[in-house]
């Protein structure tokens, strides 16, 4: 459980700022009555739920509005947090646990990134106008779909109007943000009858470099972005839907802060066809078989960068096709679930550098490798009696891989005298959750066993720099798979007529054969000023606890308080911390609610980080704290609603930058923002 130690107690009280003093006071004094506001279900299938906009309608949750970014809306996640590198495409790490220990899908849909540098993660190619919420299983519990999900599971879920929605409806969204001169457009609209319906629209992004707290400006921190969506669905009979999904997005002169490269072109072609057939009674509920297929580029770029040594060129792709099949069935004790799933995906990345005076110099960094998986997953949720169920989880997987380019290939061989061209890998998970009512609380707890297999830049990646340790780093296709078993607990109670909430909840993974890059002294780097070279190994074994305190106080019928309090630790097999381990965080705020106007002001920060993983490279973060406002207004006017919406970020324009912030960029300073959403 999370104590408050006395050199967290000064860092709350001994701001020198004025406002992060006051507000930290009251943080403090809130940590022990309130909790989040972020939608939560009792439910064993999903732990927490982000509803983006309202089922049909154009409606958000956030304070931003539609006009919110996708990473906006994964920051109120109580197990998220996010890597940056820039101002645009944040990498979402789920219980201390980045992109290679999360699966991240997008209706099910399984994406692979196409930067060797994680600049494009899956969740850069959706925009919050298309979007119904975001599903976020936490650990072992994964959705059906979901592969080598140690640390968690996210699926993107896409906002469809549906049948018997209204005739038709039209959203239009504009806003404008003073930091970076970011401006937001966006429309989309829907029919829908009880046979047919389908839904359309278009997003705009533009941002300038952003200025840190006191005003200094982030150089390469700018990018624009377009993004197109259709979805539409057809009833054949009562009880069999036709629906098909297209997604086009297109990011452009995106500039990276924190790398040596920005991004001439992120693009991607995302597209999906699917049936259903529903069964109105009976132990079987739905059967849905859904196949697609997904194509990203991702073009880097140097040319704009100032006193460039040796320019190069560095494009990526990614292509996927795939499909699933989920049939769901339920009894009024079981709740259960069978899915099939298979995909195909290849990655392919390569490297041309342009020394003055020399001739060209070419390396492929991703060997075209073709990865062929296909698993099978069950799920049962058993109603033990009316205040006690048991989940059981389970999934087996199996996948091969072979690197198609012959160049890459050789390359590999040079070190790994041998390897062969073709692959295979078995890997699978387990985990059961038993949850317990009583009167007005709830305990959840859990243990589960998972593996994974090593991703195409930890198996085969060639001379990739990681600018944030200086190192580059080689693949290794002698990696054992790793695995975690998760232990995991949570407590709920309400009183006072649920006016007065607490929250428990804490997660620990145990590792065997942990991947992660390992200095090799015998290797000489390729990239200017690289410190030297690393190659991926195996740890005997790593630990990841994770554990956070919530609390939620209703002050009013208008008014409440809501916090959050979390704490975690990473060890590896010396007992030295592992990188990008989040301090001890906080968050709280005030909202309020009247009439037609709802309003917020929050804070939150970190501590100092004391446990960095200063051995691969990560330096100390300070501590930081900033305060924000929010508000909106909705207007009803004859039947159609006009919402007014604005805020201030960064209030007292600290300079601050986080244990996330990639070669410690810093954040935003002051920002204000304003938006208007008009919906017919």
């Amino acid at each position: 459980m999370l104590s408050l130690t006395p050199e967290t107690i000064w860092f709350l009280f001994a701001s020198k700022n004025f406002i992060n003093e006051y507000m930290l006071s009251v943080l403090f004094i809130s940590s022990l009555f309130l909790l989040p506001d972020t939608f939560t279900t009792s439910s064993h299938a999903i732990d927490e739920v982000v509803v983006v906009s309202v089922a049909g309608q154009g409606r958000t949750r956030s304070f931003k509005g539609q006009v919110a970014s996708i990473d906006e809306h994964l920051s109120e996640f109580s197990h998220v947090n996010l890597v940056r590198r820039g101002s645009y495409a944040w990498e979402p790490v789920v219980n201390n646990m980045a992109t290679e220990r999360v699966a991240t899908t997008i209706d099910g849909m399984k994406i692979f990134y196409a930067c060797t540098d994680k600049m494009d993660p899956v969740t850069s190619y959706v925009e919050s106008s298309n979007l119904q919420s975001i599903l976020l299983n936490s650990g072992l519990n994964g959705n059906p779909q979901s592969t080598g999900n140690i640390g968690g599971s996210l699926d993107l879920k896409l906002r469809r109007v549906g049948f018997d929605g209204d005739l038709f409806h039209l959203n239009a969204d504009a806003g404008y943000e003073t930091n970076g001169h970011l401006q937001v457009y966006g429309a989309d609209g829907a029919v829908s009858t009880p046979r047919f319906y389908a839904n359309a629209g278009f997003f705009y992004r533009h941002a300038d470099n952003y200025k840190e707290g006191g005003g200094r400006e982030v150089q390469f921190s700018k990018f624009q972005k377009v993004n197109a969506f259709a979805n539409a669905g057809v009833k054949l009979a009562d009880m069999d839907i036709v629906e098909g999904t297209f997604i086009f997005d297109r990011a452009t002169d995106v500039g990276y802060p924190a790398l040596n490269m920005d991004v001439a072109k992120a693009e991607a072609f995302i597209t999906s066809l699917s049936y259903r057939h529903l069964w109105p009674e009976g132990f079987l509920n739905s059967w849905e078989t859904k196949a697609y297929y997904n194509h990203i580029t991702h073009i880097m770029d140097d040319t704009t960068r100032p006193d460039v040594e040796i320019h190069m060129d560095m494009p990526g792709k990614s292509w996927t096709s795939g499909l699933y099949s989920l049939l769901s069935a339920s009894n009024g004790r079981h709740d259960m679930q069978v899915n099939y799933d298979l995909y195909y995906n290849r990655l392919f990345a390569d490297m041309t550098m342009y020394p003055g005076g020399a001739a060209p110099m070419y390396m492929v960094t991703w060997p075209d490798v073709g990865t062929l998986n296909t698993g099978l997953a069950l799920t049962d949720v058993v109603s033990l009696t009316d205040r006690q169920s048991l989940k059981v989880s389970a999934k087996l997987a199996w996948q091969t891989q072979r690197l198609n380019n012959d160049e890459g290939y050789h390359a590999l061989r040079v070190f790994f005298p041998g390897m062969k061209q073709r692959y295979h890998q078995v890997t699978g998970r387990v985990a059961l959750n038993y949850q317990l009512s009583i009167l007005n609380s709830q305990l959840n707890f859990g243990a589960g066993w998972g593996s994974r297999a090593p991703t195409v830049t930890e198996a085969y990646g060639y001379y990739l720099n990681n600018t944030f340790d200086q190192y580059d780093y080689i693949g290794n296709p002698r990696l054992k798979n790793e695995s975690a078993i998760e232990l995991n607990g949570a407590y709920k109670l309400s009183v006072l007529n649920s006016r007065l909430t607490f929250g428990l909840d804490a997660n620990a993974f145990f590792f065997s054969n942990y991947i992660i890059g390992q200095f090799e002294n015998r290797l000489s780097a390729m990239t200017v000023d690289a410190e030297g070279v690393k190659v991926y190994g195996n740890l005997g074994h790593a630990t990841i606890v994770n554990t956070s305190f919530s609390a939620g106080w209703k002050l009013l019928t208008w008014m409440a308080w809501n916090t959050r309090l979390s704490y975690a630790i990473g060890r590896d097999d010396e007992e030295d911390p592992l990188p990008l381990i989040s301090p001890f965080a906080y968050t709280s705020h005030l909202s309020f609610s009247y009439k037609h106007f709802q309003g917020k002001v929050e804070v939150r920060g970190n501590s100092r980080q004391v446990n960095y993983g200063k051995k691969y490279g990560e330096t100390v973060s300070p501590a930081w704290a900033v305060v924000g406002i929010s508000g909106q207004y909705t207007l009803p006017v004859q039947g159609h609603d006009l919402t007014l919406r604005a805020g201030v970020e960064n209030l007292a324009d600290k300079r601050y930058t986080t244990y996330a912030d990639w070669c410690d960029i810093p954040q935003k300073g002051r920002n204000v923002y304003v938006n208007l959403s008009v919906q017919l």
